[in-house]
């Protein structure tokens, strides 16, 4: 673990770190490390505990607000700050306890920062750097990710996070976000917002080797649900127009329906109304059928390394082929949505959360009930 001080920079440069670091120092020695990420985590976080220096050593080695980098061999994992500094003792030992959490916490506890509250014509990658800019927190557009049109209009409400704003504009564009090694924030494909077979993958890299059980599996389970799925989805919504004497008028309705449950289930939705309901009814019924049926499988495994047979680290938003006869699971592949590295008395390990990529399917989202008071977008920033 590579630690250094922060001190403030009450004047830093659009984009950069609000802070000073110095002191740079290595720590070594852990006793116990959890480390966790996923794309549905934001940030990730770690705990590790230390042996308590040697009498007479009374100078803190670590202290909360502190800058740090978790490395794992050659390989940095996180970035971000020490969160807590716990010293403890008993008869038995006398441990340090610290946890902390990437760069990405400051979106999450902070609220957002733009000087004049509102952004006009921008797409989510500007808006996400500007909010993130305030925090010296870089963003990046994974390969091969739409990220859709430009927004017309943001307005930055009093107290808000960076975090509410920017998971809102993702889940009105289909998109993901997380955060990476570095401490930047990444946004990523989250498959189309109808839910539909032809949605944009979401993972674009396939581990090396996969789980085999024999192979590389210590322990395995499986969860395969009904209760969260139906049969038939109708999505309702209000006519505009049920006070005029013509045009549509009452609820109007958008149908799913899924043949793999095997009795009848009925499930409503309440659809926006809006104008252009209809599609969005639709966009609505075919992505709770589709994230339902993913978040109806579910495989938690432990390896018995962090690496795959590539030596690469495992990631979240990858693709995985697993092979698991005994949890009666036909070979599959799914999408790896978190990973906790762990090393302990129980020696190294890594815990992974792993569902078909249906799971991560982004709601449907109404940005604005109407349309904006801005309809120049030609010249739009990217």
């Amino acid at each position: 673990m590579r630690v250094s001080t922060c001190t403030r920079d009450l004047n830093p440069s659009k984009g950069e770190p609000t802070y000073y670091a110095s002191n740079g120092r290595d720590l070594t020695g852990w006793t116990s490390i959890r480390l966790s990420m996923g794309i549905e985590r934001l940030p990730s976080d770690f705990d590790i505990s230390f042996t308590r220096p040697p009498p007479g050593i009374t100078e803190l080695l670590i202290q909360p607000g502190d800058r740090v980098q978790v490395i794992l061999g050659p390989d940095i994992v996180l970035t971000g700050f020490v969160d807590r500094y716990q010293p403890s003792y008993s008869a038995r030992e006398h441990t340090i306890r610290i946890a902390g959490r990437s760069l990405c916490q400051e979106l999450v506890d902070c609220a957002a920062f733009w000087p004049n509250g509102q952004m006009l014509n921008l797409r989510v990658l500007q808006i996400a750097k500007n909010l993130c800019g305030a925090y010296g927190i870089d963003v990046n557009l994974a390969a091969g990710t739409d990220q859709g049109d430009p927004i017309p209009q943001l307005n930055v409400m009093a107290g808000e996070t960076s975090y509410s704003i920017l998971e809102r504009l993702c889940r009105f564009r289909g998109l993901l976000m997380y955060d990476q090694p570095d401490g930047s924030l990444l946004i990523a494909s989250g498959g189309t917002q109808d839910g539909s077979s032809q949605a944009a993958p979401i993972g674009t890299r396939v581990v090396a080797g996969g789980f085999a059980e024999g192979v590389n599996v210590l322990a395995a389970s499986a969860m395969f649900s009904m209760d969260g799925r139906f049969s038939n989805y109708d999505a309702l919504y209000q006519g505009l127009d049920t006070l005029k004497d013509i045009g549509d008028g009452g609820n109007l309705i958008a149908h799913a329906s899924d043949s793999t449950v095997p009795r009848f289930r009925y499930r409503v939705i309440v659809s926006e109304n809006v104008t252009g309901g209809a599609i969005v009814a639709q966009q609505r019924v075919n992505w709770e059928m589709a994230r339902n049926y993913g978040r109806s499988l579910q495989v938690r495994l432990t390896t018995d390394s962090w690496r795959d047979t590539d030596g690469v680290l495992y990631q979240p938003n990858t693709l995985v082929d697993i092979d698991l006869p005994n949890l009666t699971l036909p070979p599959v592949r799914w999408l790896i949505s978190e990973v906790t590295y762990k090393r302990d008395e129980g020696g190294t390990t890594a815990d992974l959360v792993i569902m078909p990529p249906q799971a991560f399917y982004q709601e449907p989202l109404i940005l604005y009930p109407i349309a904006p008071d801005v309809t120049n977008v030609s010249n739009a920033n990217t």
